[in-house]
């Protein structure tokens, strides 16, 4: 009985979780290019994807809810592998990002994409090691990640975003991590409101 109990539990803290990442999570489509996901970063519509899937100014983003958009990529950074789009949609639920400088090997972990054009599915797995503290820093998990993962969230189990998946290594997924991401948000809003 009490076995069931926590199995049902569990589930129950799974779906919750899996709804807070779909609300943050979308497609990102680029001509027949193929597709990627991104993460809205900011409740303004600012979204955060990898540079390799925004490879062209231009690029369809499909809500959770269904809703179709045409952005425009503000900013690319080939070497974080970051491009920043933006869409006017209102107010928007937005990642809440977590420190992974915090993360500690064993943590487990979820990442959410459109893998295949499958969309919206979750897969997990473990922080594999300490994110480097220099150097190029890349959050290394052992989460199972394909073709549409790009650019959609790494987590922690509470739905906090810990990074952006950008790759697969071997059988590790790596990922920009999330103050990495923070700091390209920021410098280039800041540039965006400088010109305005």
């Amino acid at each position: 009985m009490r076995d069931a109990a926590l199995t049902a539990t569990l589930a129950a803290e799974m779906e919750t979780l899996a709804r807070r990442l779909r609300a943050i999570t979308v497609a990102v489509r680029v001509a027949r290019a193929g597709a990627g996901a991104g993460v809205i970063w900011t409740a303004d519509g600012t979204i955060v994807t990898n540079a390799h899937v925004a490879a062209r100014p231009r690029a369809e983003i499909v809500l959770d809810d269904g809703r179709r958009f045409v952005a425009a990529v503000h900013a690319r950074d080939a070497r974080a592998d970051l491009a920043l789009l933006r869409i006017d949609a209102g107010v928007l639920p937005a990642a809440v990002p977590r420190d992974p400088d915090d993360l500690v090997p064993g943590e487990l972990l979820v990442a959410l994409g459109n893998p295949f054009g499958i969309p919206n599915a979750l897969t997990m797995g473990i922080v594999h090691a300490a994110v480097p503290r220099r150097g190029r820093r890349l959050v290394h998990a052992g989460v199972r990640l394909a073709p549409g993962n790009s650019g959609g969230p790494l987590a922690d189990v509470r739905g906090r975003v810990v990074g952006v998946n950008s790759m697969v290594s071997g059988a590790l997924a790596l990922a920009v991590p999330s103050d990495v991401v923070q700091r390209f948000v920021y410098t280039w809003g800041a540039r965006d409101a400088h010109a305005a």
